[in-house]
């Protein structure tokens, strides 16, 4: 027998069900040091130095770092934004 069952919650609420931690000020606080290290970097070669150093995740999460770093740059110095696009 084979069921399903789809719960409709929030992310917090799903944290709460299964006893995990929120962890909503730790994110925040990385994610701005992090902007903050990328934000002071002048190129290309000094984000992917950072990616290294912040994200030694193997190969494979090095690379899609490198996409993300790239798309972003990208974005910055062509003056489009997300919102732009849509």
């Amino acid at each position: 027998m084979k069921m399903n069952i789809e719960i409709d919650c929030s992310p917090e609420e799903a944290r709460a069900l299964l006893g995990l931690p929120d962890v909503t000020e730790a994110n925040e606080a990385y994610v701005q040091n992090i902007t903050k290290l990328m934000n002071g970097a002048g190129g290309i070669e000094q984000l992917q130095e950072l990616g290294k150093q912040i994200a030694p995740m193997g190969q494979m999460g090095l690379q899609l770092f490198q996409q993300l770093i790239e798309t972003g740059a990208k974005a910055a110095f062509s003056g489009v934004t997300p919102k732009d696009k849509k």
